[in-house]
C-alpha cells in the first residue's frame, strides 16, 4: 500500500477559491510568490517543454490594465455591467499571476496535451497559494480572450493566450460553503 497523506487528501477535499472581490492587503511579498510559482511548475508538462510562463502583475499594472478596459469593451460591444465588472477584478486586486499558455512546436506533444499543462499549472498555483494560507482565485474574462487587447496590453506574442489569472490577497471572510457534486450523478463504473 502506497503512504498515505491524508492532510493532503483533506485541504483538496475542503479546498476553496477566495471570490477576487473578497482578497485584501497583504498580499506575497517576491520571495514568497517565487515559491509559489515554483509549486505550480511541478504541474504535469509532458515532454518537459513548459508550454506556459508566468507574467507577474503588481497593483500599478492591475490598475493601468483596468484603465485599458472600457474602451476596448466599449469597442467590442461588451455589456457595460461586463466591463464593470472587469474593471474592478483588475483595480480592486493586488497582486495577479497571468499564466500564459504558449505551446511549442511538437511532433510528439499535440497543442491539447500542453493546454492542459497550463490549465494545471493555473491549478497548482491556485492550490498553492491556498494551502500557503492566502486567499486565491482562478478568473480569465472577455479581455483575456481578446487577442488585440492581451497583446497590446500583455505582450503576448501569436499563439499565446491567457490560461488564467490568479488574483492573490489575504482573506477577509470565510467563502460561503456551496453544494458539492454528487459522485453517484457523475462517475460511471465500466466493467470489461
Amino acid at each position: 500500500m502506497p503512504a498515505s497523506r491524508p492532510e493532503v487528501l483533506n485541504f483538496l477535499e475542503t479546498r476553496r477559491s477566495r471570490p477576487a472581490k473578497t482578497l485584501a492587503a497583504p498580499a506575497p511579498d517576491r520571495d514568497s510568490l517565487r515559491k509559489l510559482l515554483t509549486v505550480a511548475a511541478r504541474s504535469p508538462d509532458h515532454g518537459k517543454l513548459e508550454p506556459w510562463r508566468f507574467l507577474v502583475l503588481e497593483k500599478e499594472a492591475l490598475e493601468r490594465l483596468a484603465s485599458t478596459l472600457p474602451a476596448r469593451g466599449e469597442e467590442l460591444g461588451i455589456e457595460p455591467e461586463k466591463i464593470a465588472k472587469s474593471v474592478d477584478e483588475y483595480s480592486r486586486s493586488l497582486l495577479a499571476v497571468a499564466v500564459v499558455a504558449c505551446p511549442k512546436p511538437s511532433e510528439k506533444i499535440p497543442e491539447i496535451e500542453q493546454t492542459l499543462s497550463a490549465g494545471a499549472v493555473c491549478m497548482q498555483l491556485l492550490n498553492a497559494c491556498l494551502a500557503a494560507g492566502w486567499g486565491a482565485n482562478w478568473l480569465t474574462g472577455w479581455a483575456c480572450h481578446d487577442r488585440d487587447w492581451r497583446e497590446r496590453h500583455l505582450g503576448l506574442g501569436p499563439g499565446e493566450w491567457i490560461a488564467g489569472i490568479i488574483h492573490v490577497g489575504s482573506e477577509t471572510s470565510a467563502p460561503p460553503d456551496r453544494p458539492r457534486p454528487d459522485l453517484d450523478a457523475i462517475t460511471e463504473w465500466v466493467a470489461s
